[in-house]
Parts: C-alpha cells; sequence; structure tokens
C-alpha cells in the first residue's frame, strides 16, 4: 500500500466523505501536503484527512473539478479483480431481484460504489461506459469481473459519455470480447431490437421503463403523439397497450429507421406513424393545422447539461411544454419529463404550471415519476437523482 499515492484532505473537509459522499473536490486537497499535480490522472490514491486518518482507497485526476473518487472506505482493500467481482456481484443481485428478464441498468455509477462507470445489461450483451480517467485506467480488471460474474457473449465499450471532455478524456468504441449479434430488449410486453455501436448513450433508456409502465392504461382508445421518439420505446409500448393512433417525432433518420424494425418485430403494421422532423417545427406545424392529441409525450434529450446552461434550458423546457399543451386534445394527458439534473423538479413543476396558467389550461398532477430500481438514488448523492416525470390531467380552466 505504501506505493499507492496520498492525497490529504483540509481540515474539516472530510466531512462530506463521511457524510457518505463519494466525491474530494479540488479545493478540499492539501496540495502543501500532497500536490495534485504530480499525480497521473486515474491514478489509485489513499485518501487521509487533515490529521492523517485514512478515509479509504479512490482515484484521482488533477485535471478535474472532482480531484478524486472514493472507491473504498477500506483503506487496505485495492481496486482489483476480486474488488469488482464483489461489486458486480452486488448490483447483479439488486437487479436480479427486481427483474424477470436480464434487461436493465447492472451498475449506476457512484450508487452501485463504483463511480464513473455504467454498464447496461442486454441479455448476454453488455455495454460498459466509463466517465472518468480513473475507470479508464481500472478496464482490465473490470472487464476481467464482469466475464467472470456474468458470462456474457459479448462486451462493448461504449465511452462516449459528454462527462469525459471534463476528465480530459477522447471517445472510444470497441468491442473489446466476443460477438455482438442484434441485441433486444424485452420491456412492459414488447420487444426491441438495439443499436449499442452507433445509438444513443448505450443503445437504450432502461430509466423510463417504470414511467412508460404508468402511462400504458392512459393510452388505451386514444391519439398519442410521442415527441423525441428515438427507436420508439413510448410510442411502440402505446401502440400495444390499444392507442389507436400514434406519431412518433425525432429529428434522426437513423432513430425513425430503428423504430420501423421496432414496429415490424412488434407486428404493429401501420399503428404508428414516424415523422422525420425538428419536433419544435412539427408542433408549429400541428399548431397551424389545429392537429389535436389525446395524450402528449414530451420527453426530450438534457437541454442543460450544464449549469451554466440553466438559463437557456429552461426557456426551452418552458417553450417545449407550451406548444405540446396547444396540441393536447381537451381533458388531455401531458406526460414531461426531464432528464437534466441541473432542472429541479420543483422548478419543473413551476414551468407546467406557468405554461398552464398563460394558456388559461386547468392542471391536475395525477403521478410523479423519477428513475427506475436499476438507477437506485445515492442518498448523499443528489447527482444520482436526476430524472423526472410528471403525469397530468389538463383541462380548461375553471
Amino acid at each position: 500500500m505504501s506505493n499507492i499515492p496520498l492525497l490529504r484532505l483540509k481540515k474539516n473537509e472530510e466531512r462530506r466523505l463521511k457524510g457518505g459522499h463519494l466525491w474530494v473536490f479540488s479545493n478540499e486537497v492539501d496540495t502543501t501536503a500532497t500536490p495534485l499535480r504530480g499525480l497521473t490522472p486515474g491514478s489509485c490514491v489513499r485518501i487521509e484527512d487533515a490529521r492523517g486518518e485514512p478515509l479509504g482507497i479512490g482515484y484521482a485526476n488533477p485535471e478535474s473539478l472532482i480531484a478524486a473518487r472514493l472507491l473504498t472506505r477500506k483503506p487496505s482493500r485495492l481496486p482489483d479483480v476480486d474488488f469488482f467481482r464483489s461489486r458486480i456481484r452486488q448490483a447483479l443481485s439488486l437487479r436480479e431481484r427486481i427483474y424477470e428478464a436480464p434487461y436493465y441498468r447492472l451498475v449506476y455509477g457512484e450508487s452501485d460504489g463504483l463511480p464513473g462507470l455504467v454498464v447496461d445489461r442486454f441479455g448476454s450483451l453488455i455495454v460498459v461506459q466509463s466517465s472518468t480517467a480513473g475507470m479508464d485506467r481500472l478496464e482490465e480488471p473490470l472487464i476481467q469481473a464482469l466475464k467472470d460474474v456474468m458470462d456474457p457473449s459479448g462486451i462493448l465499450i461504449r465511452n462516449t459519455s459528454s462527462l469525459r471532455a471534463l476528465e480530459g478524456l477522447d471517445s472510444r468504441i470497441e468491442q473489446i470480447w466476443g460477438e455482438i449479434e442484434a441485441p433486444r430488449v424485452i420491456e412492459n410486453g414488447a420487444t426491441f431490437v438495439i443499436d449499442p455501436l452507433e445509438g444513443q448513450k448505450t443503445g437504450w433508456f432502461f430509466d423510463h421503463r417504470d414511467n412508460r409502465s404508468r402511462l400504458l392504461p392512459l393510452c388505451r382508445g386514444r391519439r398519442v403523439l410521442d415527441l423525441f421518439s428515438y427507436s420508439g420505446a413510448w410510442s411502440i409500448e402505446a401502440a400495444l397497450a390499444g392507442a389507436v393512433a400514434v406519431d412518433a417525432v425525432d429529428a434522426s433518420r437513423p432513430a425513425l429507421n430503428l423504430l420501423s424494425q421496432n414496429l415490424a418485430l412488434n407486428d404493429l403494421g401501420g399503428s404508428v406513424v414516424p415523422h422525420l422532423s425538428d419536433v419544435f417545427d412539427f408542433l408549429k406545424d400541428a399548431r397551424s393545422n389545429r392537429l389535436q392529441w389525446d395524450v402528449v409525450i414530451a420527453d426530450p434529450p438534457a437541454f442543460i447539461k450544464r449549469r451554466k446552461d440553466l438559463s437557456k434550458g429552461i426557456e426551452a423546457y418552458r417553450r417545449l411544454i407550451q406548444m405540446s399543451l396547444q396540441v393536447l386534445a381537451p381533458e388531455g394527458i401531458l406526460v414531461a419529463a426531464s432528464c437534466s439534473y441541473h432542472l429541479s423538479r420543483e422548478t419543473l413543476l413551476d414551468l407546467l404550471r406557468g405554461s398552464a396558467r398563460h394558456l388559461d389550461r386547468h392542471l391536475q398532477v395525477l403521478f410523479e415519476g423519477g428513475q427506475g430500481a436499476d438507477h437506485p438514488v445515492h442518498p448523499a448523492i443528489p447527482e444520482t437523482d436526476y430524472l423526472k416525470a410528471f403525469f397530468l390531467r389538463v383541462s380548461s380552466s375553471l
């Protein structure tokens, strides 16, 4: 252990770690005693408080605002293959307890004790995303542990997260083990083909699984508009639940190609109509043509990726909500979602309230949703709680 560099914190800066958090910010490090600049990005470090008391083992990056992330509070434990096997088994036991089929987020970063790491499971295919230099450097023991615990047919590295830029890292996609043959997802009675090599994120968004399930009874016999549809998760599940017509809008042709494949896979024929269009342009035209839907799903990509984007992002959400309300039929259902951590649940609800009053509408909140149980929230790390969804009934003003 003596050959692992030391990272000493300033006086009282251990409080966040002792409270359960796993991050150390650069201004919390005593750089006089333990200079950050001498460390290789991603290298393992022994973290201790100002008195020299050990806090655990982590990894560090002098190029990042988050200077270190804690891996274990046991100062003698190294992040070797055995360490990763233990963490993966613990994560797997939770998912197998909740889900019957092997389609879920297997590892959700800090919440599963593996900061900077996401692992999605698509049957026998494992897709790995690292967002930090530390996890990049620990790839070898991680991959070996995944082989040992999961016995996968294939492992794909999909290191394309925008967070990597904050760590000074490039993107990388590599088939690192086995075969990748037409991976699929089964969710809420629907089957989907995914594209983990070229698709968005890891190829699928497991986080909305429970929200999609909750919407299905509200779609029966209704006309549905799915905005930012991607490969059709909301659209296809709504159609299978009995929606009489579904319009799916996305600006990505590859996404709609996947949606078309998924329509055929689920024998849905023409019940879902894809529209290749910018969502705001589509809504503008629909409003001009007085088109309306009984259910509108507004589930956009993150409009606010960084805190400095907050003002611009809030305006984009406001515009999307108002335009969605304008094409919603009387007594309709609006699903308004946000995956932007920097947009709080309270702010999103206030945007909905304000937009409804601006258009002289009455709102009733039916349900509030968040991320699924395969994205467990770490109670000391608010950043792990990012997904918001409101299910609202919208009527004329009282």
